[in-house]
């Protein structure tokens, strides 16, 4: 059984930064995607950023610049530094963790945080 739990989230004034976490448990496959996804209300899913197990990276035009994602494989972890937040960034932040193996595609996600930009 995978688990994944996210924090961090809350409520920060724009240009304000704040740092996600999502710890991870259960049999995950080594050669995986972890990644951030963030839902607004009235509004679809969209992806803000993944990292591979290898390291390469891929980011939402929106948060280029602005958002880091990172891991650390030891952990299972993953985590989104975003710096310089704005008003649209506010979002239920989901992370999840997606791989391939024998043809079978997995994909897990967290139970979501809230992230809110207001003054």
């Amino acid at each position: 059984q995978v688990q994944l739990v996210e924090s961090g989230g809350g409520l920060v004034q724009p240009g304000g930064s704040l740092r996600l976490s999502c710890a991870t448990s259960g049999s995950i496959f080594s050669i995986n995607v972890m990644g951030w996804h963030r839902q607004a209300p009235g509004k679809q899913r969209e992806l803000v950023a993944q990292i591979t197990s290898g390291g390469s990276t891929n980011y939402a035009d929106s948060v280029k610049d602005r958002f880091t994602v990172s891991r650390d494989n030891a952990k299972n972890t993953v985590y989104l530094q975003m710096n310089s937040l704005k008003p649209e960034d506010t979002a239920v932040y989901y992370c999840n963790v997606a791989w391939r193996k024998a043809a079978i595609r997995y994909n897990y996600w967290g139970q979501g945080t809230q992230v809110t930009v207001s003054s």
